[in-house]
């Protein structure tokens, strides 16, 4: 298996051998143009420069994007310093990602800054986002509740699929082939004419596979491949009827239906189907030349519909979301941004039940199904010379649970012009989902949220061709719901600590671009003494990208330590080095190949037991632009 796969992969990559006697030799002085800094949303709920944030923040942007060959939204995210995850076994199965340890349901999901975590499970559906659909990913780490309320202790993840529209039209389209009889398909425009700016976009993917489990999985193993495929299809409109007044209208459709295995007894095609839809409606007004105000509804919809031998299921979670957000310029280097945001949110599930004698039961639904938040936000920001300030406060008001205020204070020093040390505090809080409260038979109704005081800090120095970063954090959090092992029930039991630090470095010499970091972490359940499960303490990541005439090379490399699956510690998930080739061929400005080469050396490894991960695959894609 492994032979062939290589030799597979070796054949892919010569086909474009001849292309590059014809490559252009002469080197391609565009890569030498210092950088413009990106603008960036998430940190402070408004645009500011990436190198103004007094914060741990990263950018994903769209050619990354679109050059991830086979990889899911979680692949791409645990490329990022500061964050791992693990799959149930391939891109169409549940998905969970940790941010500096923090517990997969304490990470807040954005999409296009509208939350997606699920009110059942607590997790967003990445597995149903397609990297074709998102235009670029703005990560922020650490406690952040002060921006966005509940789930954000480990960090916020913001996915943006609407592209920036100020310019005349164009398309694109991309087809690609790979491993696991693997193949993706996605085509778009967008533009902007006489006050109307446009966005279109759609995508189809569809897989073999590869066995989802293996025969250490007790419960779920079928030796079977678990096939997916998906489509997504989304879209923006929007008229500016007077200079800086403007109305929107959004739409994002996606959906996966992927093989899982769910009962080794009852051996089945096993299905399951995930979909998200938003709606979005917005009004962009400029007030005055210092006042920008924003109303927005936007409507929500997570379903997942679990299809086995003896059961099909569905869990939903439906959220409306109405803001006002309001920017004050109170000076050239001051910015003040107060919000209003209601939340509704309403679940519906197919909850099976079992009579006295064991025998299948009807199918109910939660006690309680439906909850609202009103949430009232402020965030200052100001320079003043080589002084930086951030300082956020929030208050949500919970239906069940009434009031969570929180807190964040930033402050950063320019040591040169290049150069800036800062230190952050904030809080954070998770309210526990509707399967904790009301799942029938395994809940507490009475649990409280979940809480967290994070303190950190770091220097950065950012030059033409160099960005160095070094982060030291600590995030305690008490009140973590957990089984009790006599009630079997979800109870406030523990307390973690999640301490680390974080080195990050990119240096560009000419046509060559080296990137490395270095995660060390520490997430510990202080009850126990235990290390938090499926978190590794220490990873490595360190990739080079050369660019040759119309040549862009690449490699990639991740080591990832030791973990435990099981919060015991008991069961041991052994660490593993993974490396990626990447090669891409320009044959004008309007056509290309890609070609993306996942784990060369076919490496075998865990990161959920008894659940399966991708072999050596290869995936090539042929792209267009306007």
């Amino acid at each position: 298996m492994k032979t062939s796969l290589t030799r597979c992969a070796f054949a892919v990559l010569a086909c474009f051998g001849p292309l590059a006697a014809g490559a252009q030799t002469t080197p391609d002085t565009t890569s030498q143009v210092p950088q413009l800094d990106q603008i960036v949303v998430t940190a402070s709920r408004s645009g500011q420069l990436e190198k103004n944030v007094l914060g741990n923040v990263t950018v994903i942007d769209r050619q990354t994007l679109q050059q991830a060959g086979q990889d899911s939204l979680a692949d791409i995210l645990g490329r990022q310093h500061g964050i791992q995850f693990a799959s149930n076994g391939g891109p169409q199965t549940t998905t969970s990602v940790f941010m500096r340890g923090a517990n997969a349901d304490q990470t807040l999901v954005l999409l296009d800054g509208v939350p997606i975590n699920g009110a059942t499970s607590g997790l967003g559906a990445l597995n149903a986002i397609p990297p074709a659909s998102i235009d670029h990913v703005e990560i922020l780490r650490g406690s952040a509740s002060s921006l966005y309320g509940a789930d954000a202790i480990g960090g916020v993840i913001n996915i943006i699929t609407k592209p920036d529209t100020d310019q005349p039209f164009s398309a694109y389209a991309n087809a690609g082939v790979g491993t696991y009889a693997t193949s993706k398909y996605s085509a778009g425009m967008s533009g902007s004419a006489d006050g109307w700016t446009y966005s279109l976009g759609s995508s189809y993917a569809q897989s073999g596979g590869y066995n989802a489990t293996n025969d250490k999985n007790a419960y779920a193993y079928n030796p079977d491949a678990d096939s997916y495929y998906s489509r997504n299809l989304n879209g923006s409109l929007a008229y500016e009827w007077r200079p800086g007044q403007k109305i929107g209208l959004q739409i994002y459709n996606s959906r996966i239906n992927g093989g899982i295995d769910y009962d080794r007894y009852n051996p089945y095609n096993d299905r399951s189907v995930q979909t998200l839809d938003l709606y979005s409606l917005s009004s962009e007004n400029q007030i005055t030349s210092r006042w920008k105000s924003t109303l927005r509804y936007t409507y929500t919809q997570d379903k997942n519909r679990t299809i086995a031998a003896d059961s099909d299921t569905t869990f939903s979670t439906r959220q409306d979301q109405y803001s006002w957000q309001n920017e004050l310029q109170l000076a050239p280097q001051q910015k003040l941004v107060l919000a209003y945001e209601h939340l509704d949110q309403s679940v519906s599930g197919d909850i099976p039940s079992y009579n006295a004698d064991f025998t299948p039961g009807p199918i109910i639904n939660y006690d309680q199904t439906r909850r609202h938040n009103n949430a009232f936000t402020g965030v200052y920001t100001g320079q003043f010379g080589r002084n930086h300030l951030q300082a956020s406060l929030r208050n949500d008001h919970d239906s069940q649970f009434g009031n969570a205020p929180t807190w964040g204070l930033s402050y950063g020093y320019d040591l040169t012009p290049g150069l800036r040390a800062y230190a952050a505090a904030n809080t954070g809080f998770k309210t526990p989902t509707f399967n904790d409260l009301y799942y029938p038979g395994y809940s507490n109704p009475n649990l409280k949220p979940e809480k967290s005081r994070n303190f950190e800090a770091g220097l950065r120095y950012t030059g033409e061709t160099t960005r160095l970063s070094a982060v030291v954090y600590q995030n305690k959090v008490r009140d973590l719901i957990a089984y009790d092992t006599l009630t079997f029930l979800p109870t406030n039991l523990d307390h973690a600590t999640l301490r680390g630090a974080t080195l990050s470095a990119e240096q560009r010499l000419g046509n060559t671009t080296l990137r490395a970091s270095a995660d060390f972490l520490d997430p510990r359940d202080d009850d126990t003494g235990n290390q938090l499960n499926r978190r590794a303490r220490q990873i490595y990541r360190a990739s080079a990208e050369q660019r040759l005439g119309a040549w862009k090379l690449g490699g990639e490399y991740m080591y990832v330590g030791k973990r435990y699956d099981d919060v015991a510690n008991t069961i041991v998930l052994g660490g593993y080095g993974l490396v990626n080739l990447t090669a891409a061929y320009d044959f004008n400005r309007h056509f290309g190949v890609q070609v993306r080469w996942n784990n060369v050396l076919d490496k075998t490894y865990t990161q959920a037991y008894g659940y399966n991960t991708p072999g050596s695959n290869v995936f090539v894609n042929l792209s267009w632009r306007m």
